[in-house]
């Protein structure tokens, strides 16, 4: 079943999926899991087989409208993703299609903006994974929003760090260099994927 996440739509790498797989089998136990970027659930599908072995849900946060690079005529426009009768973008029902097509059933989602919800969650998580908009306001709203929101021993997930400006965008980069400087340890990197620690 994992291999099957492989055929998913969206931008996540099958060997960092499986590290996202093994640090929420590894994290959960402290608490739940919380994605803040969804798309269309790849991710998601990861870290909720990780969970499981837990007993631990994750619950995935996402206006599902599309970061900045998903619009129309920008970088990574799908029409697949793209909800006519509405004029815009809409992943929710292609990430409900994957959830059901895998049998996962200890994913909650949370259909809002990030900087919305962050304000009134209450509960500490055991994983933070970051994956939202990559512009530099988007990612550095999903950092501090959510970096208080990590129990002692989590961990902190950040993806698409690109150590040359010329490979991808710096934003991310930018939040995890904060995170270090703010005393979170580095755990694990697979590529463009860091895993981090609250100590």
């Amino acid at each position: 079943m994992i291999d099957d996440i492989k055929k998913l739509k969206g931008f996540m790498p099958h060997h960092e999926g499986l590290a996202l797989l093994k640090w929420s089998e590894t994290f959960s136990k402290y608490g739940p899991i919380i994605e803040i970027g969804t798309y269309c659930g790849k991710s998601s599908a990861y870290l909720a087989y990780g969970a499981i072995k837990n007993n631990q849900v994750v619950y995935t946060i996402d206006h599902h409208s599309g970061s900045e690079e998903h619009q129309i005529n920008e970088e990574y426009f799908d029409e697949e993703v793209y909800d006519e009768s509405n004029k815009r973008i809409d992943t929710f029902p292609i990430f409900k299609m994957n959830m059901e097509k895998l049998g996962i059933e200890n994913v909650i989602p949370v259909v809002a903006k990030s900087e919305l919800v962050s304000r009134s969650w209450q509960a500490d998580a055991g994983l933070i994974f970051i994956d939202g908009g990559h512009s530099m306001e988007s990612a550095l709203n999903d950092y501090h929003g959510w970096k208080n929101k990590i129990c002692s021993d989590g961990a902190l997930v950040i993806h698409d760090i690109f150590d040359d400006p010329k490979d991808g965008g710096q934003a991310p980069n930018t939040i995890y260099k904060k995170a270090l400087a703010e005393g979170f340890e580095l755990y694990e990197r697979i590529d463009t994927t860091v895993c981090l620690t609250k100590v």
